[in-house]
């Protein structure tokens, strides 16, 4: 059957999702995780072009939106069990929630390799995060991978001639403070992944 006469459904609903919309996502993920003693299953319903975090073109090229990337995280890194996180964050004033904390954060534990991740968001338009990691329960464990989503452009998108305009990338900026804890510090309106194994990886 020639392309031309391909069943293409008509676009509806194809949004593009920004930078700030993956962040969005991130913080969404970060809240079902931190209540996953009440929420026992979650879900994304659209996967490809209406609502979704991957575009194609009928015949053509699939790339993935910026919202993307939280998700597959997400379902790649946190497992096991989901650590109590108590923090101390600036806030800021919201109009229709109020006193709001910047930081958005949830940890999970992997008894089967030991792996500790550490979801984080920096909800900030305008400034810097620095995050500090207290460690104690994990001595031994060093940083292996910090992933930062983010972009100066905050309505950046990726497109079908700019696939890879907002990408996931790794960075060395995490500074170990003793056996204490480690200090990361999380770009404005970002999402961050922070991997954090035992020498043995178990």
């Amino acid at each position: 059957m020639p392309e031309d006469d391909w069943p293409f459904a008509p676009r509806i609903a194809e949004d593009a999702y920004t930078v700030t919309d993956a962040v969005v996502v991130g913080t969404l993920l970060i809240t079902l995780l931190r209540h996953s003693d009440r929420v026992t299953a979650a879900c994304q319903a659209q996967l490809v072009n209406a609502l979704a975090p991957i575009h194609t073109e009928p015949g053509g090229a699939a790339w993935r939106l910026p919202s993307f990337y939280p998700f597959a995280h997400a379902a790649r890194h946190a497992r096991g069990s989901v650590l109590r996180v108590d923090a101390d964050s600036p806030h800021y004033d919201s109009a229709t929630h109020g006193e709001t904390s910047v930081l958005h954060s949830v940890a999970t534990h992997d008894p089967d390799t030991g792996e500790v991740v550490v979801f984080a968001v920096n909800r900030s338009t305008e400034e810097d995060l620095e995050l500090r990691l207290g460690v104690r329960a994990f001595p031994d464990h060093r940083v292996v991978e910090h992933l930062v989503l983010a972009h100066d452009d905050l309505a950046a998108v990726n497109t079908v001639d700019r696939q890879d305009r907002v990408v996931p990338r790794r960075v060395d900026q995490v500074l170990q403070d003793g056996d204490d804890g480690l200090r990361v510090r999380l770009a404005p309106v970002s999402w961050n992944v922070i991997r954090l194994q035992p020498p043995d990886g178990k």
